[in-house]
């Protein structure tokens, strides 16, 4: 049983992960190109091997408070774990698939005091499982600043 909850707590935020970065592959070529971008913005291959990193800790955190007794505050802190991820996952389809630069910043703000909550609502659970998330708040705050620039410049 645990190591079933240890495939799926690091494999579901992967494959969000992966499917997320297929359509954003198919916009980098053409549309993403073509804006002005920022002159913090990080090479194109930074970003594959930092957002594994980031679903792989990710994924851990999860699967350490799954572990834990059933409890109102275990369910509601994996419910917000589920929450953030879904809008991880969409600030991708509104960026690059539907470039709406804009309403990413919108949504890339909600994602990041999505993740903050998470992080607040795992403290008291797992201190580890809270902190192996502070790399992912760092750098869903500069996506964020990022993403603000995006909307700025274009």
């Amino acid at each position: 049983m645990k190591a079933a909850r240890l495939v799926i707590s690091v494999l579901a935020p992967l494959v969000v992960g992966g499917v997320a970065g297929l359509f954003t592959a198919t916009a980098i070529p053409g549309w993403y190109r073509e804006l002005n971008q920022p002159s913090f913005n990080p090479p194109d291959q930074v970003f594959g091997p930092v957002w594994t990193i980031l679903y792989l800790l990710m994924g851990i955190s999860c699967y350490r408070i799954w572990l834990l007794p059933d409890s109102r505050k275990k369910n509601i802190a994996l419910f917000v774990y589920a929450v953030q991820l879904l809008l991880n996952f969409g600030w991708s389809f509104l960026f690059f698939y539907f470039h709406l630069i804009g309403w990413a910043l919108v949504e890339i703000v909600i994602l990041w005091l999505s993740i903050f909550f998470m992080i607040r609502l795992f403290l008291p659970l797992d201190r580890i499982a809270a902190l192996l998330n502070i790399p992912y708040l760092l750098w869903v705050s500069f996506a964020t600043a990022l993403n603000a620039a995006y909307y700025y410049l274009n």
